[in-house]
């Protein structure tokens, strides 16, 4: 038989909006617990979700998004190959069985990383992007704070136990919804079984740590996680016609336990709620002026869907949009710049705001490039 990487594993709830009205306790056995709309990021239900827990390998959402954002920016390419260091060979715990300079290509790590929660996936991919496991932890951080998690703070690219090393219910779930911002992830969360080194005579078979990608219509994503100090925790999303949720639990006392509460609040959120399209992804949404860009401005798109969450049955009336940049941009811009907001009204209310970040990094332009546009814009 070839290789193969099985599975890691050996209160009141609150309504969209409402602060804290009473609803059903949907996470019974779970330490900490919440789902979102992933669209607009409202509460369904939430239990304990700002307590600092350890996340064990969930903390490999975070590794994929910067993956992901490296990949939009150009900084790597699919096709790049990765060679493997001593000290990524070297981790423990759930790999991939990655060798001492095996080179292997990002496409393969990622699916490493998402689908058999790769440690030592995770720190090659992680060398890969920053040079070093460390500057890479920088990174995570930096955009954690970007993002405004409050209770979180990283150690270290792939969830193994480590001091000063936590995070919430709440922050997983953001970092979720920012990682499915670049649909293609699911193409590695929501396959079940794949093969790592196909042509070489050790095929690796990969078996999705996530069991609900297979047993739960609709899911998708996104990412397992077990140590004996985390015990087991899930970040799981589904899609169904033109609403996707997120459901993160922690602290779960078994598979069976975990993969059948997310299940409920799954079950939960679709019975119970739909959304309102606001923005498709695709849709033109505007320009953005950037002050000694290398490029002058650019064209703003929706990377995803922007939508609104709403009680199955009501009626949406008098729902518009706006968007409001903050202003004329100065280079360099970095991908994920917060550069403005799309804000939803229902009549004059404001009901919703989502924040706008810069699709791409823009460095700054040289001052032969800047003559040369001054110039044209005198004799246009």
């Amino acid at each position: 038989m070839p290789g193969a990487a099985w599975a890691e594993e050996p209160q009141q709830a609150k309504q969209p909006g409402s602060g804290g009205a009473a609803g059903p306790d949907l996470a019974p056995s779970a330490k900490s617990a919440i789902v979102i709309d992933a669209d607009s990021g409202t509460v369904i239900y939430e239990k304990n979700s700002h307590d600092k827990l350890p996340p064990a390998s969930i903390t490999k959402i975070m590794t994929m998004l910067l993956a992901m954002e490296a990949l939009d920016d150009g900084k790597i390419k699919l096709t790049d190959m990765i060679s493997t260091s001593e000290y990524a060979a070297s981790m423990g715990g759930s790999q991939i069985f990655l060798e001492p300079g095996e080179e292997m290509s990002v496409d393969d790590i990622l699916k490493g990383v998402a689908m058999a929660s790769g440690n030592d996936a995770s720190v090659a991919l992680a060398e890969k992007i920053a040079g070093t496991e460390a500057e890479f932890v920088n990174m995570m951080n930096a955009k954690a704070k970007q993002l405004g998690l409050k209770d979180t703070r990283f150690a270290n690219c792939n969830g193994l136990p480590a001091a000063d090393h936590y995070s919430s219910a709440h922050d997983i779930a953001i970092m979720s919804m920012e990682l499915l911002k670049h649909s293609e992830i699911t193409k590695y969360t929501g396959k079940y079984q794949d093969y790592l080194r196909q042509s070489s005579k050790k095929p690796f078979w990969l078996v999705n740590t996530n069991k609900l990608v297979r047993f739960y219509s609709g899911a998708d994503g996104l990412k397992t996680g077990y140590t004996s100090e985390a015990k087991f925790c899930l970040s799981a999303t589904a899609r169904r016609d033109n609403m996707r949720v997120i459901a993160v639990v922690m602290g779960e006392p078994n598979t069976k336990t975990r993969n059948a509460e997310v299940s409920g609040m799954f079950d939960y959120s679709f019975a119970q709620y739909t959304n309102y399209p606001v923005l498709k992804e695709g849709d033109p949404m505007g320009k953005v002026s950037i002050e000694k860009g290398h490029v002058p401005e650019l064209e703003l798109t929706a990377k995803h869907n922007y939508s609104i969450l709403m009680k199955k049955g009501a009626e949406p009336k008098d729902i518009r949009h706006e968007l409001k940049l903050d202003g004329k941009l100065k280079a360099p811009v970095r991908i994920g710049q917060p550069i403005g907001k799309l804000v939803v009204y229902r009549g004059n209310e404001v009901i919703k705001e989502f924040p706008v970040e810069a699709p791409v990094s823009v460095e700054k332009a040289s001052w032969w490039k800047l003559f040369k546009r001054t110039c044209g814009s005198l004799f246009s």
